[in-house]
């Protein structure tokens, strides 16, 4: 079984950035997509931003040019650089691994004045 642990959340002004940090456990973190899920209050959860093993990413339409996600096969992490946040980027965001469908615990991100 995998295990995904997020890190980075907090709360942060409109127009501000967070970083958010997944670490994954075992070896086959390197050859398997990964992904950033959001869930907001009373809303399905949504993928925010996917990327290959390789490197080739993806980003939901909301977050384009503004959130870049990353990964460093070596460390077994993928990141989520948040800028220009927006209050309604607040939500619980959550690593994924499809191929195993492992799930982390999730990290809440709050954008507010």
């Amino acid at each position: 079984q995998v295990q995904l642990v997020e890190s980075g959340g907090g709360l942060v002004q409109p127009g501000g950035s967070l970083r958010l940090s997944c670490a994954a456990s075992g070896s086959i973190f390197r050859s398997n997509v990964m992904a950033w899920y959001r869930q907001a209050p009373g809303k399905q959860r949504e993928l925010v931003a996917a990327i290959s093993s390789g490197g080739s990413t993806n980003y939901a339409d909301s977050v384009k040019g503004r959130f870049t996600i990353s990964r460093d096969n070596a460390k077994n992490t993928v990141d989520l650089q948040m800028n220009s946040l927006k209050p309604e980027d607040t939500a619980v965001y959550y690593c994924y691994m499809p191929r195993v469908g492992s799930w982390g615990q999730g990290t809440q991100v709050t954008v507010s004045s």
